[in-house]
């Protein structure tokens, strides 16, 4: 592609994601999920007919995937690099000030999913412990030190496995509530996995929350050394 082809098809997907019901849709799929056509059409607000037609430009701008399950049709993101565009469009929609301070509601900003990993400030937190244990190596783009190698297997994270998928192995993840990276790639969405199973927290079916369980907590703190009282 040519610097004109690459201009278009930049305004082509940023036209796709400037419709306010489109960024509705996109943005509700950022926990995960995948939702049927109807239930899209209630997050943006519109008519069954109007949400297909908004549906299929974003599918056939490659920013939505169809999931085809017997008479039912299902939508998600198309995959992690959408996920993080979208992330990174919510900071820069943000008012860019001298001293930042979130507006976003407590439970949503304390842990969350950005897709298919943790974001919020237990997923900061958790990012720095990483960094400062040793454990990440690598700037913005992440391998594991030896120890964090063994420490993320003692959790339960088949990290052998994790090297052969098709995706970047571990990268920072701008946090758009904090304002400060958190930890994405194959690695993160394991990460969130093993939490999950380990029922240290808990992941809405209707939004991006996450709950910390007592479990959680205790084990986090334990862990890790982040505390998180009243959470």
């Amino acid at each position: 592609m040519n610097a004109h082809d690459d201009d278009a098809a930049l305004s082509q997907i940023a036209g796709a994601i400037a419709e306010p019901a489109r960024t509705k849709m996109l943005c509700s799929l950022m926990d995960g999920h995948a939702r049927t056509s109807t239930e899209m059409a209630v997050v943006a607000g519109v008519s069954t007919s109007t949400a297909s037609a908004h549906l299929a430009r974003l599918k056939d701008d490659g920013l939505l995937k169809l999931h085809t399950q017997g008479r039912h049709r299902y939508y998600s993101l198309a995959g992690p690099p959408v996920a993080h565009a979208i992330e990174g469009l919510m900071v820069i929609s943000r008012t860019a000030s001298k001293t930042f301070v979130s507006k976003t509601p407590n439970r949503l900003q304390f842990a969350r999913t950005c897709y298919d990993h943790m974001a919020g400030t237990l997923a900061v937190q958790l990012h720095d412990y990483f960094i400062g244990a040793g454990w990440l190596m690598g700037d913005g783009v992440y391998q594991l030190s030896v120890p964090g190698e063994t420490a993320m297997i003692e959790l339960g994270v088949e990290v052998a496995a994790l090297r052969t998928q098709r995706r970047r192995f571990a990268c920072a993840c701008l946090d758009w509530s904090m304002r400060r990276p958190h930890l994405a790639g194959a690695l993160g969405a394991a990460f969130l996995r093993c939490v999950i199973r380990r029922e240290w927290v808990t992941q809405d079916l209707d939004s991006r929350a996450l709950g910390l369980t007592a479990k959680g907590r205790k084990a986090i703190a334990d862990r890790f050394g982040i505390e998180t009282v009243g959470q």
